[in-house]
């Protein structure tokens, strides 16, 4: 199995998760509010929807026709950089619950062939850097786990289930991309990036042990991976993690880490 087809796989693994914990929701269910401010379950679907929708169409950038839609993409952006991906999101939150489900499956469905498509070696455009099909999935995983997790935040509080599901192996794609964004993270922030690798040492659900960076390294992080991947992607506190940092740099990332594009935002609060 190819890296792509590895990490697609966990993307639709992923996905099915969250689809089959919103599945039964009734409609009220889904105006349930979640960690993000202003945001509810649809919202929260809405855009994971939306911004497959948008890879579908980076993905067929290549292509005469694609180009054109493409670029009707870009200049949206240009003129509503702030607001541009949260009213698309707002927008198709509006759809019947069953209409939202529908469409997000045919997205799915959709992103996984538009990512096979692109020719071997050819990279996507995105609101950034171009992209691998393989950094475009992973990307994907990032976000629907990261975002799912607010879901299932949100049906605890309502009593609808009791827990978040169990962690599994396949966040190693966040921790990747966690570790992979260090240098963005502390640009992001306006400082300098630090010239020497960090010591990355987590341990994965299952207990493996997942290693970055040299050995002998003098800044360095090390615990759960599980925190780890909640802290790069913004839904815990520093402070209610078991992650070890030494040195002054390495404390120093984990208060601002993120494995995302955009600004780094507001992060969460300490738990009471």
């Amino acid at each position: 199995m190819s890296v792509f087809d590895e990490v697609l796989a966990d993307l639709t693994a992923e996905g099915d998760q969250l689809r089959a914990a919103v599945a039964g929701l009734a409609a009220d269910g889904w105006t349930t509010a979640v960690p993000a401010e202003g945001w509810t379950i649809a919202t929260t679907v809405a855009h994971l929807l939306w911004t497959d929708e948008v890879a579908v169409l980076a993905a067929h950038a290549h292509t005469p026709e694609g180009k054109g839609a493409w670029d009707e993409v870009v200049l949206q952006a240009i003129a509503d950089p702030a607001g541009f991906v949260d009213a698309g999101a707002y927008e198709l939150a509006t759809l019947d619950p069953a209409d939202l489900m529908a469409r997000w499956d045919a997205g799915r469905t959709a992103l996984a062939a538009a990512l096979r498509a692109v020719p071997e070696g050819q990279k996507m455009p995105w609101f950034g850097p171009q992209m691998s099909p393989t950094s475009m999935v992973t990307a994907r995983f990032m976000e629907t786990w990261a975002h799912a997790l607010d879901v299932y935040d949100a049906l605890v509080s309502t009593g609808s289930t009791d827990k978040r599901p169990e962690p599994t192996d396949r966040i190693k794609q966040v921790a990747y991309l966690g570790v992979r964004t260090r240098n963005y993270s502390f640009a992001q922030q306006g400082l300098e990036v630090p010239a020497d690798e960090f010591r990355i040492e987590l341990v994965a659900p299952s207990g493996e042990r997942w290693v970055w960076g040299p050995e002998d390294a003098d800044q360095r992080v090390s615990g759960s991976a599980y925190d780890f991947c909640q802290l790069v992607t913004q839904r815990i506190h520093r402070e209610d993690t078991d992650l070890v940092a030494v040195g002054a740099d390495a404390e120093k990332w984990l208060t601002f880490a993120q494995a995302f594009a955009g600004p780094a935002g507001n992060g969460r609060e300490v738990r009471a």
